[in-house]
């Protein structure tokens, strides 16, 4: 009776177990896509040089990435109300870095662009980088 019962169960945790890999391997080269849309704006922010249309293209690349790896991503069991927090705080980051902080740059108004990049995009990247690591990456 024991064994009988005792082979689902194991079945059950090694599909468990087969799993975290997978979800902790996209959360940590989603990691890896939030850092390279950030360090893209950067550099278009910090140098005036890099303001062209292949910057702009990799700023808007690298945003769309994460965005796209983020639609095909499911939460881990137990933390949908992260994953949920982390989809809206990436939202709000790359809806205000599209509208606002992108035509500041572009139009070298580097003081504002560097008081919303420094204020609140700083604060949502950093929420999404803790998020990630929370999930699993």
């Amino acid at each position: 009776m024991i064994r009988r019962n005792l082979f689902p169960m194991l079945a059950s945790l090694l599909v468990l177990t087969a799993s975290l890999p997978a979800a902790a391997n996209e959360f940590t080269e989603l990691r890896g896509q939030l850092s390279a849309a950030r360090e893209s704006l950067v550099t278009m922010l910090t140098n005036k040089d890099k303001r062209g249309p292949d910057q702009q293209k990799l700023v808007k690349d690298t945003a769309d990435a994460v965005s796209a790896r983020l639609a095909k991503m499911k939460a881990p069991t137990g933390k949908e109300a992260q994953f949920k927090e982390l989809n809206a705080t990436w939202d709000a980051f790359k809806k205000t870095r599209e509208t606002e902080l992108v035509p500041a740059i572009l139009a070298g108004r580097d003081e504002d662009a560097r008081k919303l990049a420094g204020g609140i995009q700083r604060e949502r990247i950093t929420r999404a980088q803790q998020l990630v690591g929370e999930l699993g990456g």
